[in-house]
């Protein structure tokens, strides 16, 4: 049973950093982040393959936010540099089996963390 905690998220001023873990990964599984803002749907972050080899991000967070995994420790990542308030969401890692080609669709996930809050903010 795969029981997803996520931690590392808080207040802070834009240009800031946060790095969000999540735990209680399986290598069985690729690993998503995605986020959702007050009034919004739930959006992709980034994602990652069952090894690590492969990432994916979206446009916006691309070249910001780096995504990492350690299937010793069972844990996935989330770097997060250079914070702006638009970043400003609950943000949830999810597990997915199946189709790596649907990684971007939260639907395809079969296992959600409860969230942690990011709030950027001066």
């Amino acid at each position: 049973q795969v029981q997803l905690v996520e931690s590392g998220g808080g207040l802070v001023q834009p240009g800031d950093s946060l790095r969000l873990s999540c735990a209680g990964t399986s290598s069985t599984y690729f690993m998503g982040w995605f986020r959702q803002a007050p009034g919004k749907e739930r959006e992709f972050v980034a994602a990652i393959s069952w090894s690590g080899g492969t990432q994916d991000y979206e446009d916006s967070v691309k070249d910001r936010f780096t995504i990492s995994r350690d299937n010793a420790q069972n844990t996935v990542d989330l770097q997060m540099n250079s914070l702006t308030p638009e970043d400003t969401a609950l943000y949830s890692c999810a597990a997915g089996r199946t189709f790596w080609s649907k990684r971007r669709i939260a639907g395809e996930y079969e296992h959600w963390g409860q969230g942690t809050q990011v709030t950027v903010a001066s």
